[in-house]
C-alpha cells in the first residue's frame, strides 16, 4: 500500500469514527458559544479592549481558535485508543511508515478541528461585519490553526498509553494554552512572567493570525505568527515521530543500554 492510500484509509476512518462520536462534536461546538455568550455578553457591558468594536467582538476570533484547538487536539485521542486496544500494531504493518500513519492522523484531526471552527465562524456577522477577503483570510488562519492544534495534540498523545493519562494530561495542556493565549484579554497586560509564557504559546499566535484576519489589532503581526505556526507545527511533527513508540522499542534500546 502506498503511502497516500494509507493517509487516505486513515483520515476516512478516523473521520467516520468522529461522525459517530456526536456527543463529543457537540460538546466541542456548545463550549466556545457557551463562552461568547456568557462571558462575552457578561464582559460586554463592563469591559473594553483599546480598538475592539465590543468585547465580544475582541473576544469571538479566540472562541474560533477555541472550537479548532479543542476539536483538533481532542480527535488525537484515537492514537490512544488505538494504542491500548490493539488496533495500532495492525496500522504499523503498512510499510509506509509512522511518519504516514502520523500525518494521516494529523490531516484528520486539522479537518475535524477546522470544521468546528468553520461552524463558529460563520456567526461572525452576528457580531460584526467584515468583508469577503477578511472572510477568505479568516478561512485560512483557520486552517493553519487546526494544522497546528493537530500536530501538538499528536506531540502529548505519543507517549501515553492508556486513555486514562491522556485525559489527565490534555486538560492540564488544553486550559494553560487557552488562557495564556490572549483569546480572552490582551496579553501586553499579563504579569511579567505569564507575558513570557503567552509568548512562548503557539495558540497566542492562532489567535493573533485570526484577529490580523478579522481586521482587529494585532499583538505579535502577521509575519511573526506565520512563522512561529509553521514552525511549530514542523517542530512538533517531528519530536513526535522520535517519540512515538508503539512497541516501547526506544525505552528497550535504553534500558539495554544502561544494562
Amino acid at each position: 500500500m502506498s503511502a497516500a492510500s494509507t493517509v487516505r484509509a486513515i483520515v476516512v476512518r478516523d473521520l467516520s469514527r468522529a461522525a459517530r462520536q456526536r456527543s463529543r462534536l457537540l460538546g466541542g461546538l456548545v463550549r466556545p458559544f457557551m463562552w461568547l455568550l456568557l462571558v462575552g455578553t457578561g464582559y460586554n457591558a463592563i469591559a473594553h479592549v483599546e480598538g475592539a468594536v465590543s468585547y465580544r467582538a475582541y473576544v469571538f476570533p479566540g472562541m474560533v481558535v477555541m472550537a479548532s484547538l479543542f476539536g483538533a487536539m481532542l480527535t488525537a485521542i484515537s492514537t490512544v485508543y488505538d494504542r491500548e486496544f490493539g488496533m495500532l500494531r495492525l496500522m504499523l504493518a503498512s510499510p509506509a511508515g509512522v511518519p504516514t500513519i502520523l500525518a494521516g492522523r494529523a490531516l484528520a484531526a486539522t479537518f475535524v478541528g477546522a470544521l468546528q471552527g468553520a461552524v463558529v465562524l460563520l456567526c461572525l456577522p452576528l457580531v460584526a461585519s467584515v468583508t469577503p477577503g477578511q472572510g477568505i483570510g479568516a478561512c485560512a488562519a483557520l486552517m493553519l490553526s487546526a494544522a497546528t492544534s493537530s500536530v501538538l495534540g499528536l506531540l502529548v498523545a505519543a507517549p501515553l498509553r492508556s486513555v486514562e493519562n491522556f485525559a489527565g494530561v490534555i486538560n492540564i495542556v488544553l486550559f494553560p494554552l487557552l488562557f495564556l493565549s490572549g483569546a480572552l484579554y490582551p496579553t501586553g497586560r499579563m504579569p511579567a512572567a505569564l507575558g513570557v509564557l503567552a509568548r512562548i504559546n503557539p495558540v497566542s499566535y492562532m489567535v493573533d493570525l485570526m484577529r490580523h484576519a478579522l481586521g482587529q489589532p494585532t499583538e505579535f503581526g502577521i509575519t511573526v505568527s506565520l512563522t512561529v505556526l509553521l514552525a511549530t507545527t514542523v517542530v512538533a511533527f517531528m519530536l513526535t515521530t522520535v517519540i512515538f513508540d508503539p512497541e516501547q522499542r526506544f525505552t528497550a534500546r535504553q534500558q539495554t543500554a544502561r544494562s
